[in-house]
C-alpha cells in the first residue's frame, strides 16, 4: 500500500492506477501494462511552447492573408487566398468540401492557437486565467480536427497534377503553410499539459478549493 502522500495517477488508455515517480529531464513515464505515455518531464516547456505558438500565429496570419498559389494560362493569371478558395467551393455547390476545408484548415488551427496563447501568455508570468481547466479540455477535443498537414499534402498532390497543364506560381501563403505545419508539429512535441495542470493544482490549493 502506497504511503499517504504518494500521488496516484490513472493510465489514460487502460485506467490502471500507478504511483507517480520523479523523472529526470527529457524522460517519459509509460504504463507498464499497455505502454501508453503517462507524463513527461520537459524542461522549459512553457517558454519553448510560447515561442512556437507566437511564431505559428504570425505564419497563420500570413498564410491566410496572401494568395496560396497562382495559375497562369496563356497570359491570363489568377491567384486566390485559402478563404477565397473556400468561398468559391461553396459557390460551386460543394458545401461539404467547403465546410470541411474551412473547419480543418482555418477555424480549428486559429482556435487552437488562440487557446494556447490564452494559457501560455499568463503562465509565462506565473499566472493562470479563469477557465483554464475548460480550455485544456477544449484543446483535447478540437486537436484531432486540426488538419493543416493533410491540407498541405492535398495541395502538393494538386500542384503535381496541375503543373503539367498550367504554369503554377507558388504564393507566399504556400510557404507559410509549410512553415506552419512544422511549427505546429514542434509545438505538439514541446507542450507539456502536465505543467498547466500542476500550476492549476497549486493555485487551487492556495485558494483552498
Amino acid at each position: 500500500m502506497p504511503a499517504p502522500h504518494t500521488t496516484l495517477i490513472a493510465c489514460p488508455e487502460c485506467d490502471l492506477l500507478l504511483r507517480e515517480i520523479p523523472l529526470p529531464p527529457g524522460r517519459s513515464a509509460c504504463c507498464h501494462c499497455c505502454g501508453a505515455t503517462l507524463y513527461r518531464n520537459l524542461p522549459d516547456s512553457v517558454n519553448r511552447s510560447l515561442a512556437l505558438t507566437l511564431a505559428a500565429a504570425i505564419l497563420y496570419l500570413i498564410a491566410n492573408s496572401f494568395p496560396i498559389l497562382g495559375i497562369n494560362l496563356q497570359g491570363n493569371g489568377n491567384a486566390v487566398t485559402l478563404l477565397q478558395a473556400v468561398h468559391d467551393l461553396w459557390n460551386q455547390d460543394m458545401p461539404l468540401v467547403s465546410s470541411l476545408t474551412f473547419v480543418t484548415a482555418i477555424f480549428v488551427p486559429a482556435l487552437e492557437l488562440c487557446l494556447m496563447l490564452y494559457l501560455l501568455l499568463p503562465l509565462y508570468r506565473g499566472h493562470l486565467l479563469p477557465g483554464t481547466s475548460q480550455v485544456m479540455r477544449l484543446l483535447q477535443v478540437i486537436k484531432p480536427w486540426g488538419m493543416i498537414e493533410v491540407f498541405m499534402l492535398g495541395i502538393l498532390v494538386s500542384l503535381v497534377k496541375l503543373v503539367q497543364d498550367f504554369k503554377i506560381i507558388p504564393g507566399v501563403a504556400l510557404w507559410s503553410f509549410g512553415g506552419l505545419t512544422l511549427l505546429l508539429a514542434a509545438l505538439a512535441s514541446s507542450f507539456n499539459p502536465r505543467d498547466v495542470w500542476s500550476h492549476l493544482d497549486v493555485k487551487q490549493r492556495r485558494e483552498g478549493v
